[in-house]
């Protein structure tokens, strides 16, 4: 029975031949590594990656694929929304010290799905994602770029990222009305050690107002924060790289730990 891609979960099967081997070339996998696959849909990456491993993880949201997923011998399904999916259990399960995360993310929820992984870092070796090619533009952007933005300074942060594929509308059934691509994410060996959701507030609030200078918005938050140190706040958000976002979260952590007696 023919599945039909469902608009609520996103669903656009991959179904280009030679552009799904690309993607697995790209992926390379190698026998017994521990891979888990989000949203494998109607499995088109999933058979190629599961003949090169032996064996598979997958994390699949629609029941009926679930159900049909589960017939393959070689799986292992977690039926699940996978911003539910504890990814340390996951690893713990296969006994596994690092996992490799795969997935054709659905357009409607990639970003909280980047935003939920960056939880598990620590047991993730890379991550090769399929996206809105738009998405992973913004990923990757450099500052002075109008990509630039939150998603770039809190992702390159902890990752190493590039686009290594351009996916075209024709590849998949039905066809999205955009470019998809993908990306390869590497967890930097040794970040810098800032606290995440004080960046990631700071980083929010400097890019509320993209179009004003940072004065008006990053500047009046350092001010509640008594934050009396210097900070060049006459720049708009996107015009700083993301080494002095993290310097300045550094300063703000020990600016604003009580001093000891």
């Amino acid at each position: 029975m023919k599945h039909i891609a469902r608009k609520r979960f996103g669903q656009h099967f991959l179904t280009d031949g030679a552009m799904i081997e690309a993607i697995v070339d790209a992926i390379g996998p190698k026998p017994g590594q521990a891979m888990v696959e989000i949203g494998p849909g109607l499995a088109a990456l999933t058979q190629p990656l599961v003949e090169r491993l032996g064996q598979l993880t997958v994390i699949e949201l629609d029941r009926d694929l679930a159900a049909r997923l589960r017939a393959h011998p070689q799986l292992v399904v977690i039926e699940s929304d996978v911003l539910k999916v504890d990814f340390a259990q996951v690893a713990q399960a296969l006994t596994a010290a690092k996992l490799r995360v795969v997935g054709n993310l659905p357009y409607n929820i990639s970003t909280p799905i980047l935003f939920h992984l960056l939880n598990f870092i620590d047991v993730i070796e890379d991550q090769h994602f399929m996206l809105q090619k738009e998405v992973i533009d913004r990923m990757v952007a450099g500052p002075c770029t109008a990509a630039y933005g939150r998603l770039s300074v809190m992702l390159q942060w902890r990752y190493a990222m590039e686009n290594v594929l351009l996916v075209p509308p024709e590849s998949f059934e039905p066809p999205p009305r955009v470019n998809s691509a993908v990306v390869r994410m590497v967890p930097h060996v040794n970040p810098v050690a800032v606290d995440g959701h004080l960046l990631s507030e700071l980083v929010q609030v400097a890019f509320s107002q993209r179009r004003k200078l940072l004065r008006h918005t990053l500047g009046q938050w350092l001010q509640e924060q008594a934050y009396a140190d210097s900070f060049d706040v006459q720049r708009r958000a996107e015009e700083v790289p993301v080494a002095e976002y993290l310097a300045l979260a550094l300063k703000l952590a020990t600016h604003s730990q009580p001093a000891s007696h």
